[in-house]
């Protein structure tokens, strides 16, 4: 993974706070970028969990999620009534919080993963919510005293603000666009035109292909990671591989989930190397991948690795540039011809098989995760789409799926495969 920046380009920031605010008095998601609005527009969520050592009651709840905003301004935006920038006042931290007493954490954290389609509803309230299910009795025997979530509108955080945050950092976006690093008039053309002639096929593609109704699920994986680095040696591959590897070989079940030849793909990386034509807010880059299948499970983890190379030797910033342009024109349209933009349109995945997403490692340390353990929980929703979200701690990475319900059962096959690729080891 590219290393990336955590501080955005200077700015003057009371005159940001001053044009904020006369901006969102009209349109609470006047300052999103296109990238923002598709999310918002979509309704997709990102979820942070993990297990505590600590206890919670409201109070300390609130000023730990206060403590939160402190540090994420751009939680304050997007909302009716939003001042951003500005700190919530204590009945609206008191309405984002809640707390619950259980008696045991089985099933956890897969019991409480949902939609989030409940952020959505409430204007007036920010776009995010934080809950704690506190043991009763205290702590069990792994010394967990609770359990916390957070979930927020993907518009207003990705998973680089939660590594962030993690560790008790800032992780305010401010401009994340570089003026200084001009894209040619020739290469925005290109990508104009390339948006032109692929916006149409994209709306009618997104009304006639998506399904109607789709159930989707959630489930998540814990692995050491000394056993995938193991592997990874051996097989002279990166650990990154390996793991996309063993989730599309899982899902795709010997041919019977997506494709006997190829699998279609996403995934994201970030870049520390900025332009004027990314987004301003967001720092992750997509890149589109098509991956060979195999059925020795050994030969498609090379290709797999192998397909990385390619890729990433290419103009990483290609796909990404187009997408900026076509999410900027949906925009433009979404003024004056709101009624395409349904939820049908929305739940559109592209026909991409799989969205894999590595995150930067979460590693806890400072006030703000004081007592948080791990492993540490974090994926995103999307109607329709097929993600897995790989969040690497100190010792221990998660593996985050929401999916198409049909391709929960096979999650379950990951581990066995791993197994295998130990013991060909031997």
């Amino acid at each position: 993974m590219k290393s990336f920046s955590t501080s955005s380009f200077p700015t003057d920031q009371g005159d940001v706070l001053n044009t904020a605010l006369m901006a969102v008095r009209k349109n609470p998601q006047a300052l999103f970028t296109s990238f923002q609005w598709f999310l918002y527009a979509a309704k997709n969520t990102v979820y942070f969990t993990a297990f505590s050592t600590e206890t919670f009651d409201k109070e300390k709840l609130c000023d730990t999620v206060a403590q939160m905003a402190a540090l994420a301004p751009q939680l304050t935006h997007g909302f009716v009534g939003a001042l951003p920038g500005q700190p919530f006042p204590r009945n609206m931290l008191e309405a984002i919080t809640s707390i619950q007493e259980v008696d045991d954490f089985d099933g956890y954290p897969d019991k409480w993963l949902d939609d989030g389609q409940d952020l959505y509803v409430d204007k007036e309230l920010p776009l995010f919510r934080v809950r704690v299910i506190v043991r009763r009795g205290g702590p069990d025997e792994l010394g967990r005293a609770s359990m916390i979530m957070v979930r927020s509108s993907h518009a207003i955080m990705e998973g680089s603000d939660s590594a962030l945050l993690t560790r008790s950092q800032h992780s305010s976006h401010g401009t994340m666009s570089d003026q200084g690093r001009k894209v040619s008039w020739r290469k925005k053309i290109s990508f104009a035109a390339a948006a032109a002639l692929t916006l149409p096929i994209h709306m009618i593609s997104a009304h006639l292909l998506s399904p109607k109704q789709v159930e989707m699920g959630f489930s998540t994986l814990v692995f050491d990671r000394h056993r995938l680095r193991k592997v990874a040696n051996r097989l002279g591959v990166r650990q990154r591989s390996l793991m996309f590897a063993l989730v599309l070989y899982a899902l795709n079940d010997g041919g019977k989930g997506w494709s006997p030849d190829k699998i279609r793909g996403i995934y994201t990386m970030l870049d520390s190397e900025r332009h004027d034509y990314d987004d301003d807010f967001f720092r992750v880059r997509s890149l589109e991948a098509v991956f060979e299948v195999s059925q020795n499970l050994e030969e498609f983890v090379t290709r797999v690795d192998a397909t990385i190379d390619d890729v990433e030797a290419k103009d990483i910033t290609k796909m990404q540039f187009l997408l900026n342009t076509m999410l900027k024109a949906h925009r433009t349209i979404s003024r004056f011809l709101p009624f395409l933009y349904s939820d049908r349109f929305f739940r559109y995945n592209g026909n991409y098989d799989m969205v894999l997403t590595m995150v930067p490692p979460h590693r806890t340390y400072g006030d703000l995760t004081r007592g948080l353990i791990e492993p540490i929980y974090c994926g995103s929703y999307h109607p329709g789409s097929n993600l897995c979200t790989f969040v690497p701690g100190r010792k221990s990475i998660t593996l985050n799926f929401s999916m198409r319900r049909q391709f929960l059962p096979q999650v379950e096959a990951i581990e066995g495969l791993l197994v295998q690729l130990e013991n060909q080891a031997e």
